[in-house]
This record gives structure tokens, C-alpha cells and sequence, in this order.
């Protein structure tokens, strides 16, 4: 994807950049508010940062040598946001060119202020948001999959297992909600658990510059949202 994105003077590539502007709108968002900006400014300030990545094509000059692209992209809008503070605001930033929806906005400041409050710095709350970006877009993906094949409610019921440990899951009584054997669900689990690791490992192969970082990647966003 990251890859793709690059390529901002082709269709795959602009589409591709939109992808990664819509999944990574709001860690960045999350960073700025830890930084002290209002919801306002923060909302501009994130909005301008990637209606400037899409206008100049600034992804392409992301490279495996220069580390990850989770960095690459918080140094890249941490020299935006300065920038923009020493500069003059005369005129409305973000481009005209809108890249996530004001829904959005505003399901990313209630989440802010719902989350408890926290001594994390700004860069910690953003890798742990992007590392849930991830994590929840995952969720969407394999809900869907099995949606798709009239098992929704399959998902809604064994999801728990992504998350608890193996013995917080009561196999009889999900058993018998499903009326499947207890069996057929402690393989049901399974599958799904294994389902989950690949597609999450997929995601995350996107957004890692060279394909050999993804296994330390997933260590690392794992172990940030598990602290």
C-alpha cells in the first residue's frame, strides 16, 4: 500500500494514500490533541497535514532505510504541525481537499475524552491508537468475511476469544447459544484466531516499508496496546 501510495500521479496510487489518510487520520488526531491543540485545531491541523501529503506526494519519499512508515509519517506531521505554528494562519488550512468525513471527527474527539486520563506521552498515544487503528479495522474485516457466508453471529459470539485469555471463554455456553458441540466450537476458536492473525498480519504488511520488519512490527504494536 505504501508502496502504491508513492505513486500519486496514478489512480491505485491516489486510492491507496486515501486508504492510509482514512486509517491513519486518527492516531495523527490523537497526537495533536496530546500535544495540547483544541478539537478545532487539531481537526484542521490533521485534515491540512494529509490534504498536503495527497497534493505534493510526500509518501514517496518514504524508504525502507529511513525506518518505519508509523514514523515516518508522525516525524513527517510533527514538522507540518511546526511549521504551521510559525506561520502566519491567514488563510483556512486543509486544502479544500476534506479526507475523512465530520462524522469521523467527531467519533475521534469523543473516543478522546472518553479514554482515562493518562501521563503517556504524545508519540506513545499515538503508536497505541495506530496500533487499535490496526487491531479494529481487522475486526471489521474478518466480521465481514464471515458475514459474508451467513455466520455473523458466529463472529459476535467467539470474538471474545481475540481478546480474553483461553479460560474466560465459557465454550458450553457459547455452545449452546450456536447449538453447536462444545467441540465444534473450541474449533470454531480456533479458526477464527487463526483467521484474525493472518489478516492482522496482512494490515500491517502494508504499512511497513520492507517486508521483513512485519513480525517485529506486530510484537511491537501488540505489546503497546497490552500495557
Amino acid at each position: 500500500m505504501i508502496l502504491l501510495a508513492g505513486e500519486a500521479g496514478t489512480p491505485e496510487g491516489r486510492a491507496a494514500l486515501e486508504e492510509l489518510c482514512r486509517i491513519y487520520w486518527s492516531p495523527l488526531y490523537w497526537f495533536a490533541r496530546r500535544r495540547g491543540l483544541t478539537a478545532a485545531d487539531a481537526e484542521d491541523l490533521t485534515q491540512g497535514f494529509f490534504a498536503d501529503l495527497l497534493a505534493r506526494g510526500a509518501v514517496a519519499q518514504a524508504d525502507a532505510a529511513r525506518g518505519r512508515f508509523r514514523t515516518f509519517l508522525l516525524s513527517s506531521f510533527e514538522h507540518y504541525r511546526l511549521n504551521e505554528r510559525a506561520r502566519a494562519h491567514t488563510a483556512k488550512r486543509g486544502g479544500g481537499q476534506p479526507v475523512i468525513s465530520f462524522e469521523a471527527m467527531q467519533a475521534a474527539e469523543e473516543r478522546f475524552h472518553d479514554e482515562p486520563t493518562t501521563t503517556e506521552s504524545p508519540e506513545k498515544v499515538y503508536d497505541r491508537k495506530w496500533a487499535m487503528s490496526l487491531l479494529e479495522g481487522t475486526v471489521a474485516t474478518v466480521r465481514h468475511e464471515y458475514a459474508a457466508i451467513g455466520k455473523a453471529a458466529w463472529f459476535d459470539e467467539l470474538k471474545i476469544a481475540l481478546w480474553g485469555g483461553r479460560g474466560e471463554i465459557d465454550y458450553a455456553d457459547v455452545a449452546r447459544r450456536l447449538d453447536l458441540t462444545e467441540g465444534a466450537v473450541r474449533v470454531a476458536v480456533h479458526r477464527l484466531r487463526q483467521r484474525f492473525a493472518e489478516r492482522f498480519s496482512a494490515e500491517v504488511a502494508k504499512t511497513v516499508l520492507d517486508p521483513a520488519e512485519t513480525d517485529d512490527e506486530i510484537r511491537y504494536l501488540l505489546a503497546v496496546v497490552s500495557v
